[in-house]
């Protein structure tokens, strides 16, 4: 069972992270994606796409999948798999 109040925007769960859990950094969605990853840009792309569109993660996102996310996403290839499983088990939950 997927907890999705904790999946942030990438589709990532920050409860499990190790800078999370040695306080190096708040998490995703405590931060509202100002995290030290991204210090040098600011908020996190990604993060503010989704607020932007009122989603919790990308692949609840009437625009999903967008040109945007794989570039922005770089570090996760199977980016777009991976949240359309997390959007199937969300409306399956959420039924």
């Amino acid at each position: 069972m997927i907890n999705f109040s904790t999946i942030t925007a990438c589709g990532e769960c920050c409860d499990g992270c190790k800078k999370k859990f040695d306080g190096i950094c708040k998490g995703c969605i405590e931060a509202d994606g100002y995290v030290p990853e991204w210090e040098q840009s600011g908020r996190c792309k990604v993060h503010a796409c989704t607020r932007k569109h009122n989603v919790q993660f990308c692949g609840l996102c009437s625009e999903f999948p967008c040109a945007e996310l794989t570039e922005i996403v770089h570090w996760n290839s199977n980016i777009i798999e991976h949240q359309t499983m997390l959007a199937k088990r969300y409306f399956e939950h959420n039924k």
